[in-house]
């Protein structure tokens, strides 16, 4: 009775060492391909790196850029001395963050 018990136990471990061996090559073959597609498939590049206003919309930063333009073409319009617009075009491009981050405030 013990050695029919016996063989039963090791054709019981056998089939579960083969079929652990299976998950395993399964896991295996798995992980390579996915390692594969990782390297193969094109990443987006990280959108925070060299932009002026990484944590605004592209509609937002074209409403800032346009309303700026406006402003420095209304100061080269309305002022005559070179001097004077000169400093008000570069006071603005100074004032310009303190001012967008008082209308629009930060997220």
């Amino acid at each position: 009775m013990s050695k029919e018990r016996a063989i039963r136990r090791a054709a019981r471990e056998a089939e579960a060492q083969a079929a652990r061996e299976a998950r395993a090559r399964l896991a295996a073959r798995r992980a390579k391909r996915k390692a594969m597609l990782r390297k193969l498939t094109p990443r987006l590049p990280d959108r925070r790196v060299g932009k002026m206003f990484p944590r605004r919309s592209r509609a937002q930063r074209t409403a800032i850029t346009t309303v700026t333009l406006i402003v420095i073409a209304a100061i080269w319009l309305l002022f005559d001395d070179l001097a004077t617009r000169v400093a008000l075009t570069a006071a603005l491009l100074v004032a310009l963050p303190a001012i967008i981050v008082a209308a629009l405030g930060r997220r």
